[in-house]
């Protein structure tokens, strides 16, 4: 007997939507739990309960590997529908009662990660019905997802001007050549920046916006970019500098206590460091949404406000 839509409703929780929708995304059922604070065997449990209330299985493991069916995923479309309709119904019902709500998708490139929360805990503590969701990439997937429209706003610097993006900047991103405590340049009371460039210099890979920046100044200064190694994030290459494989230019924001510290040393050198600005970016047809209005004008109103709290000293 096919399965009637209220005997199928009254077998069917919310939970047990959300928890099918993190499985269906994530591929898993630990990284669905990690995501929604449950263990490995209460999801099982919840997906078992819905596809008992369904009458068909939702997902199968082929070897070790995690697959949905063909029920899992038209399931999982109308489930999307709803959930999106609900983001609508929160922002509409924040909008009645004059607040913001809803949800804001923010990118922030690998170097932005370091000053997005401090950005977002006065931003929210402003509009706590907002729902904020950070992915951390680097600068080509950030643009990427730009082209894709695939999310809200990205947070990051050296915005492209052959593209039609709206751009906010708001605050300086230096820069600088670091090098270890005790390296032998630090000896030396001029340091060239050819010298610099060639004792054994440690970059990001490509895509990266601050590899982009030094290229470019390399480029119209004709200095030789010959770098001794790539390194996947700016945290592994701060580390680098410090164990001695190398010298680097690392955006100030990320190394500010290894300064303090003085784990690291600013290595003085004509032409750095490079500016540039972090700016807040969306493309220009994309309309706003409420959230993403209220984060724009919260940026453009504080601008002063973030110049102090990270460059103070």
């Amino acid at each position: 007997m096919p399965l009637t839509i209220k005997k199928m409703t009254s077998r069917l929780s919310f939970r047990q939507l959300q928890v099918f929708k993190a499985v269906y995304e994530l591929q898993s059922y630990s990284k669905a739990g990690d995501l929604l604070g449950l263990t490995q065997p209460a999801v099982s449990s919840q997906i078992r309960q819905l596809e008992q209330g369904v009458e068909q299985p939702l997902f199968e493991y082929v070897g070790r590997r995690l697959f949905y069916t063909a029920a899992g995923e038209r399931l999982y479309e109308s489930i999307n529908t709803i959930f999106i309709e609900l983001a609508d119904l929160q922002t509409d019902l924040g909008a009645l009662k004059g607040s913001v709500a809803g949800e804001l998708k923010l990118v922030a490139v690998n170097t932005a990660q370091y000053m997005v929360p401090y950005l977002l805990r006065a931003f929210l503590d402003l509009h706590p019905l907002v729902s904020v969701r950070i992915k951390v990439v680097n600068r080509a997937t950030a643009l990427q997802g730009l082209n894709e429209n695939n999310d809200d706003l990205v947070i990051m610097g050296m915005v492209p001007t052959d593209k039609p993006l709206a751009s906010l900047p708001f605050l300086d991103n230096e820069l600088i050549p670091v090098v270890p405590q005790g390296h032998p340049l630090l000896k030396q009371s001029k340091i060239s920046p050819q010298l610099f460039l060639n004792s054994k210099l440690l970059v990001r890979e490509q895509g990266s916006g601050s590899r982009l920046a030094l290229e470019q100044h390399c480029q119209q200064h004709r200095l030789q970019f010959a770098p001794d190694m790539e390194i996947g994030s700016n945290d592994a290459l701060k580390h680098s500098v410090i164990a001695g494989l190398g010298v680097a230019v690392l955006p100030k924001l990320s190394i500010l206590s290894e300064l303090e510290l003085g784990r690291l040393k600013i290595a003085s050198i004509e032409g750095f460091p490079l500016r540039r600005s972090f700016c807040v970016v969306h493309p220009q047809a994309k309309h706003p949404t409420p959230a993403m209005q209220a984060f724009l004008d919260y940026v453009q109103q504080n601008i002063k406000q973030f110049e102090r709290m990270f460059f103070s000293s």
